[in-house]
């Protein structure tokens, strides 16, 4: 197998976890561009039996080393707010939350990442969650065409303290709802109702305000293009609760505006 039909199923998910990372999309993917180049000056980097965590650390190693930012001009109003509290949040602790939670490595595996024990990783996971609980809580808007989906998300989301101020099951209800209520963070599913579009209704949201967004969808791939922005939150259902409610906590810690997709 050669080196691109084994790294190249991870690429999308390692751009997720830049741009959670660094809060953009253009320095995300920045990020992603030198750690591609690292690897062919070096394929070496990467092995065919752990090829996801190897390129992770490839990615990491860079990360730590190479400084690349976004232009100053590329982050503005909630974006550079994002990037602050970004900096505030000590760099290995949001690293090891972002791989543990929102990647689903095991401790063992972000501890390889990262270059430090297991029991390093996981003190640095409790130092990250308790950071975020001293954060603003928010009204949540979950957009959701399965019941006892959304009856569920609503459990794990005023679990951290949350509110949820409405359920939509279709685009058009999503889009009065959020009008009306201006929500601070919303959960949307890409496929609705009367086969609506959750992407459409999110699109007509943040046409009219910016609010942070994490997409729960069974088809990520709909999302993780690479041909046109991405959401900077993305979780595959089947879910796990601990995912939403890390994935929760950092939206709101970070302010992260999701772009329009």
């Amino acid at each position: 197998m050669n080196l691109a039909s084994i790294i190249s199923p991870h690429l999308p998910f390692l751009r997720r976890y830049a741009r959670a990372l660094s809060g953009s999309q253009r320095s995300g993917d920045a990020y992603v561009a030198a750690t591609l180049e690292a690897i062919i000056d070096d394929p070496s980097l990467i092995g065919e039996h752990d090829a996801r965590v190897d390129l992770y650390r490839v990615f990491q190693a860079i990360w730590s080393t190479a400084h690349i930012e976004s232009r100053p001009q590329d982050e503005e109003g909630l974006a550079a707010k994002a990037q602050s509290r970004l900096r505030a949040l000590t760099p290995p602790a949001r690293q090891a939350l972002l791989l543990t939670a929102l990647e689903t490595f095991t401790v063992e595996e972000a501890g390889r990442i990262l270059g430090v024990s297991s029991d390093q990783v996981e003190q640095w996971v409790e130092q990250a969650r308790a950071d975020i609980e001293n954060q603003i809580r928010a009204r949540v808007l979950i957009i959701e065409d399965e019941p006892l989906i959304a009856f569920d998300l609503s459990d794990i989301v005023e679990s951290l303290g949350h509110q949820v101020v409405a359920t939509a099951d279709t685009a058009d209800k999503a889009v009065r709802a959020a009008q009306n209520l201006r929500p601070d963070l919303i959960l949307a599913d890409i496929q609705l109702a009367n086969g609506t579009s959750g992407i459409s209704a999110v699109n007509e949201i943040l046409s009219s305000f910016s609010v942070p967004v994490i997409f729960i969808t069974a088809f990520p791939d709909r999302l993780l293009t690479g041909e046109r922005p991405e959401p900077t939150f993305l979780i595959t259902k089947p879910y796990l609760d601990h995912v939403v409610g890390a994935a929760v906590s950092q939206a709101m810690f970070f302010e992260t505006t999701a772009e329009p997709v």
